[in-house]
């Protein structure tokens, strides 16, 4: 994350000073920090963190932090330190701290201020105003603020106890400076939690070291009695000391070094882009709008009678199984990329595995009827097995048009689902059994232990199931059938494909079709062409069989409710159309 984090403290004599700051380094260490600057007589100490290296021995004094800095240094003059070093946390000839991550080959270096002049110059605005102007009411507390011309700022103030301070307690800032808004707004929580770890810490230290001396010398009485004796001669030069001091604690600004480093690569690998070219697709704008339903219906069945379901009325899932997930939910689920828990329970893995178990002629039959939006049934005892079933063969569908009971103990009509799991004691109808727009598969156990070859070396494996696959209409074996039909079980048999390539193949399969099913969908829906103009479009689209003609018509089921209504916003009234004439 290119960002800086800095410790800055309101000095009583010389107003907000910086105290220690870690920046990022892509590049070479600065002049300063170079390899042949580092002090060959400081002895050195690494320590493993997160996959970060820390050594002492870093760099030589930068003429910012030393005595000898001249008028043109960024740093702040010697004169305008505190004696006591309560606006110093690297005394003079201190070499820093810096950090490598051999992961990445960048590095984090500490000191007291930013060798360039623009950065020095950023960070003491940002500390100016964080002790200053740009409080939250207390004082205490966190605040965003910034421009785009000094970059953005996150910071959090807070008070160190201090028994010879005015008021017992110092007043101190962390701040992130970041020039990217978006992005430090989205790690504020993140931020905002492992800082206040920081300042509890420190606090914590300092309170122990105020309490001890408020045991030895109660300075409240002592004030008292010299109430009237001027109070910074009564404080005897310690107007100002250090924190080190304050917490009593030597190895301070190493340890702070080490946060302020983990903090910078942790926040910056919690956050990654992604560029997302063109338009949203189709079965992202449904789960998006599906996503919006869940939770408006959720909110609405608090508490109301309104939210409570018959248990005879099994929950349908659309798309995604929304009635398990929440908001937060991933908007396009990848079923090549299941998770240990879920491996275990599917026994159906893929697309080219169903076709191997159930065979090419058998799965050819069931795809069709997938793809044409006809109901696909299956019974097995295995619910996951099922579920299985219906993850793998969902994929060659949008969203949109997806409509599971994953397990019901009752036949459920067709307009209710199109994917429907029963137990193996239902009855179907036999209406149903004999229909063209059904095809139902029956798990049954094998007669031999080995019926199917065993596919994966694991107790799932299928090779003590039979499945039969029956239809009122079974589709002959020379039926040309839906061109995607044809593409997929192309892709499938392609055994140079990996079932990664296969996966992306069907996204970009129904992608090709989806934008057809839009044009027709345009064409007769909102400009309401003839028939014959439909004929001519379905020829151009290369989907004039009947087979094809099908698919889009279930297909523009599947398109959603933002496209719709977009296309019908746009239909041009017949006033606007006369006068354009």
């Amino acid at each position: 994350m290119n960002a800086i984090v800095a410790l800055c403290h309101f000095c009583e004599l010389h107003g907000p000073r910086t105290l220690f700051c870690t920046e990022v380094l892509h590049s070479p260490l600065p002049q300063g920090a170079s390899s042949g600057d580092i002090s060959g007589q400081n002895e050195q100490a690494e320590e493993e963190e997160g996959g970060i290296q820390m050594s002492s021995r870093i760099r030589s004094h930068s003429p910012a932090e030393g005595a000898s800095a001249d008028s043109s240094s960024p740093g702040p003059k010697k004169s305008d330190m505190c004696e006591a070093s309560g606006c110093r946390s690297l005394a003079g000839g201190h070499p820093g701290y810096v950090s490598h991550d051999k992961e990445t080959s960048i590095k984090y270096v500490s000191h007291q201020h930013p060798n360039h002049p623009q950065l020095f110059s950023i960070v003491r605005q940002a500390c100016v105003r964080s002790l200053s102007c740009e409080v939250c009411p207390g004082r205490e507390g966190p605040i965003f603020f910034g421009d785009e011309q000094h970059g953005f700022v996150f910071s959090h103030t807070f008070f160190i106890k201090d028994s010879l301070a005015r008021g017992f307690q110092r007043w101190y800032s962390i701040i992130t400076i970041m020039m990217d808004r978006i992005y430090l707004i989205n790690s504020w929580p993140f931020l905002l939690g492992k800082i206040r770890g920081i300042i509890d810490e420190l606090q914590g230290k300092a309170l122990k070291v105020f309490e001890a001396e408020q045991y030895g010398c109660p300075q409240r009485a002592q004030r008292m009695n010299t109430a009237f004796t001027p109070f910074l001669h009564q404080r005897n030069g310690n107007a100002a000391r250090s924190l080190t001091s304050l917490t009593n604690d030597e190895n301070l600004w190493a340890c702070l070094h080490t946060s302020f480093a983990w903090l910078l690569k942790a926040c910056g690998s919690r956050l990654t882009e992604k560029l997302l070219e063109g338009a949203p697709t189709e079965d992202t704008l449904v789960q998006m709008e599906k996503l919006a339903d869940l939770k408006e219906e959720s909110e609405g069945w608090d508490g109301s009678e309104e939210g409570e379901k018959s248990s005879s009325q099994p929950d349908v899932v659309e798309g995604q199984e929304l009635s398990k997930c929440s908001p937060e939910t991933s908007l396009m689920p990848d079923c090549s990329s299941w998770n240990v828990a879920h491996r275990r329970l599917s026994v159906f893995r893929s697309l080219r595995h169903m076709r191997q178990v159930l065979g090419a002629s058998s799965f050819r039959m069931l795809a069709w009827h997938v793809l044409m939006g006809n109901q696909v049934i299956w019974k097995a005892r295995d619910m996951d097995l099922v579920q299985s079933a219906f993850d793998v063969l969902r994929t060659m569908l949008p969203v949109g048009c997806v409509r599971i009971i994953p397990y019901s103990d009752q036949y459920e009509e067709a307009y209710r689902c199109n994917f429907l799991g029963l137990s193996p004691h239902v009855q179907i109808p036999s209406h149903i059994l004999s229909s063209e727009f059904a095809v139902l598969v029956e798990v049954r156990s094998a007669t031999r232990s080995s019926l199917y070859p065993t596919l994966f070396d694991d107790e799932q494996s299928l090779n003590k199931y039979e499945f039969v696959v029956t239809s009122g209409s079974p589709v002959a074996a020379d039926r040309v059938g839906p061109t995607i039909l044809n593409k997929i079980e192309a892709a499938l048999t392609n055994q140079n494909l990996s079932v990664d390539v296969v996966d992306q193949c069907l996204v970009c399969l129904k992608e090709e079709w989806m934008n057809k099913v839009k044009v027709l969908f345009k064409f007769t829906k909102v400009d309401s062409r003839p028939k014959e103009d439909t004929q001519k479009l379905l020829s151009i689209l290369g989907a004039a069989e009947e087979d094809n003609v099908k698919l889009l018509k279930f297909w523009m089921t599947g398109l959603s409710k933002t496209y719709k209504s977009h296309l019908m916003s746009t239909v041009r009234s017949p006033t606007s159309s006369e006068s354009r004439n």
